[in-house]
This record gives structure tokens, sequence and C-alpha cells, in this order.
């Protein structure tokens, strides 16, 4: 599932050439939003089956499949060579065990701790913005990151009760993302990104196949049926996301995705009748703010 981590630039090219347009943003982030939370379902349903390893492959390798025709649309393999091998390698390691993780705490703890704890990812990737990327931090962004480990605390509660394993598998994901997109981010400036999906498709291929091989079972009809929705939720939900940007700046397009929480505690409900605790709600509140005071932060340029 590509996470997928939450906002990042892994994206298909598409035109730079489009009109600003919040309507159109907020359209192309409908898709975003649906894809995200029909990729949940799927990732969840598709564990009932097989391992984590498994789901992992079988994406990575439809979604490839998938990206194919863009890639011969761009120019073939010719326009997928890159310089820096080593940061693609870097940075897929990380985002493999990102959405291993991810894809883990889907199977343990509700929808809404999920999302909630994985929306620490931005505060994350600010910390590792300042010691990676030279970016500065100021009051807002200090401010964020306090709201954010609060928000977590109060979430995981580890004082007075039981801390969930799937709370701080979720916890190491978002940090596992908040790297990758750092390193995503260096790549920019010299790969497009349709190169950077190619090559993480291709590299998370190979990392997981021995794995995944271990312990395979044959998905049945149904599963493999899940299993294209999360490949094609996992690819095309970035080419929604790019789209989005095309029309709006990251400023008005980062807030929509908030919409997934409350979205993910109506699916939750729904589909599987988990409820929404108290705790879970006010720790996911704080970090949503401290999120909005992230991107409240003035740009600071690089040292």
């Amino acid at each position: 599932m590509q996470r997928a981590d939450p906002v990042t630039p892994e994206v298909m090219s598409v035109s730079p050439a489009a009109s600003p347009s919040n309507l159109k943003a907020a359209a192309w982030m409908s898709g975003w939003l649906s894809l995200m939370l029909v990729m949940m379902v799927a990732g969840r349903e598709s564990a009932r089956e097989l391992s984590v390893f498994e789901i992992m492959e079988i994406r990575t390798v439809l979604g490839f499949v998938m990206l194919l025709p863009w890639v011969w649309a761009s120019g073939g393999l010719k326009a997928m060579r890159t310089s820096r091998m080593r940061m693609h390698v870097a940075r897929n390691v990380v985002h493999y065990g990102g959405q291993f993780c991810w894809f883990l705490a889907l199977t343990m703890i509700p929808l809404s701790q999920v999302i909630a704890i994985e929306f620490t990812m931005p505060i994350w990737s600010a910390i590792l913005a300042v010691n990676f990327l030279g970016e500065k931090m100021n009051r807002w962004k200090n401010l964020a990151l306090a709201l954010g480990l609060i928000g977590v605390l109060i979430i995981v509660r580890p004082i007075g009760a039981k801390v969930d394993p799937g709370q701080l598998i979720v916890l190491i994901a978002a940090v596992g993302f908040a790297m990758s997109f750092v390193a995503v981010k260096s790549l920019t400036r010299t790969d497009s990104p349709l190169q950077i999906m190619f090559w993480m498709l291709i590299l998370q291929s190979a990392m997981g196949l021995v794995p995944a091989l271990v312990d395979w079972t044959w998905p049945s009809a149904t599963v493999w049926g899940w299993m294209l929705v999360v490949a094609f939720a996992g690819t095309f939900s970035h080419y929604c996301i790019a789209r989005a940007l095309l029309h709006a700046d990251a400023t008005v397009v980062v807030p929509m995705d908030f919409l997934r929480l409350p979205l993910a505690v109506v699916i939750g409900w729904l589909v599987y009748a988990e409820v929404l605790d108290a705790y879970t709600a006010l720790g996911a509140a704080l970090i949503l703010l401290g999120n909005l005071f992230n991107l409240k932060a003035p740009r600071v340029a690089p040292v």
C-alpha cells in the first residue's frame, strides 16, 4: 500500500501548466482521500489471508505494471536512469520499513488511531529537515512538535494504561515516512517524480521478494480483488495529489488531507464497528493543530 505513507512528493509526472483553482484542487483531493480510505479497508481485508510481506510484494509488482504506460510515454527506461542510486536505495529501505509497520498496525489497532498517529509525520519531517537539509526551526515548528508529542502521549497513554504495540508500530511508521519524505525532497533536486516512483516500485519489489516467498500463500479470488484495489489505490492516489498540488499551494492542499481522520473514524464505525474514544479524539485534535501551526510557519531559506 503506497502510503503511503502521508502527503509525499513521490508522484507521477504531470503537466506543470495548470491554472490555479482551489475548487479543482479540492476535486483532486477528494480522489486522494477516497483512494486512501479504500486502500485502508482493502489492506485490512487482504491481511485476513496474506502476510504483510506478501501484501506489499503483490502491491509493488501490480503497481509497477500499472505505472509502465507512464514510463513508456515519458521516454521509456532510458528516461528512468539516475545518478543517485544510493539515495534511492537508502530512501526505499526506510520507506519499505515504514510501509510494513503501517500495514501491520492496520491489523492491530482502530483505523482512527492509525491515521491520528500517522499525522505526526510532517512534524518528524521538520526535525529531520533541520538536520539533513539545512532548514531552520522556529517558534511555530517548535509549537507544532510539542503539540504533536503531547497528542501522541494522550493517544498512547503510557502511564496508568497498557500501551498497545500497534500504537508504537504506527509511530515507527510515521518516523519512517518522515525519513522517506526528506530523502524524496533531496531526490527531487535531480530526479523527476516519475523516476522516484519507478525506482521505488523496482527496489521495494526486490526487497520484499524473499520475505514474501518464505511464507507464500496463493490469494483466493476474493483477496486478488482486494489486492488489485490496494495496487490501484496506492499508485493512482499519488497522481491525484500531484494534480491537486498543480492547482493550489501545499498550504491549501495539505489541510484537506486532515479530513482522512474523521472519514477513517466513520469507516471504522460503519465497516468494523470501531468506536472513537475520547483520548484518541483529543490526541488527534492536538496533532492536527500542530500540523496547522507547522503550515503557518514562514518559509526560511536553507543555510
